[in-house]
């Protein structure tokens, strides 16, 4: 196994993930082995890049053989925490929470589900992809019955600074974030993945004013 340098960035923390899909896709296509050079190009990185970044972790690669890709598909999967699921409830199953239950695959992701929630009498009791949507007055007993280490919000804003707080209190340490509170700011030891769809939205939209503009 590799020995993994400390101090990464994040800026290669977030180009594992896209690794791990395209290598992925090389094992579905029966693909061996390849080269740093190969992997550029289907990935749009230079070979330099790619080389880099592995290296950060170790290096997997041989000089004149390139990457056995099962090795550096699992290997990565390893680093990315994958292969131990992390004991998980999902809060709010409103659209945004039931598209996410629905169509994530928490599984293959390093996520294990353990409960959804919801303070809604209409949804509470629902059925999504198995799991019972449960109140969340259930949430504590859950929580430290499984250890769970994180959350994912799919709620208002305006009640999230008081439900983080409360996850923290029971052992919570991640946050996957669909709101626009900055948990970061105010809980800055906790792990936090800000999710927002429109930012990636009005993103597009800047690209498509700039090409207008040529």
């Amino acid at each position: 196994m590799a020995k993994e340098n400390q101090n990464i960035s994040m800026s290669v923390i977030r180009r594992l993930p896209r690794y791990y899909r395209f290598l992925h896709n090389l094992k579905e296509n029966g693909i061996i082995r390849i080269s740093s050079r190969e992997l550029s190009m289907r990935m749009g990185l230079t070979a330099s890049q790619i080389r880099q970044d592995l290296n950060c972790f170790g290096g997997f690669g041989q000089q004149g053989y390139g990457y056995i890709v099962d090795q550096l598909y699992n290997e990565i999967g390893h680093i990315l925490g994958v292969d131990v699921p992390t004991p998980t409830v999902l809060l709010g199953a409103g659209n945004m929470g039931r598209a996410i239950a629905n169509h994530m695959d928490f599984e293959k992701r390093g996520i294990r589900l353990v409960g959804i929630f919801d303070d809604s009498p209409h949804v509470v009791g629902s059925k999504i992809r198995n799991n019972e949507v449960l109140p969340i007055s259930k949430i504590d007993e859950v929580c430290k019955a499984n250890k769970v280490e994180v959350a994912i919000l799919c709620i208002p804003e305006e009640v999230t600074p008081k439900i983080v707080k409360h996850m923290i209190s029971l052992g919570i340490s991640g946050f996957w974030n669909f709101t626009h509170y900055d948990i970061a700011y105010h809980f800055p030891d906790v792990a936090v993945e800000n999710v927002h769809l429109s930012d990636s939205l009005m993103t597009l939209t800047y690209q498509m004013n700039k090409r207008r503009k040529k």
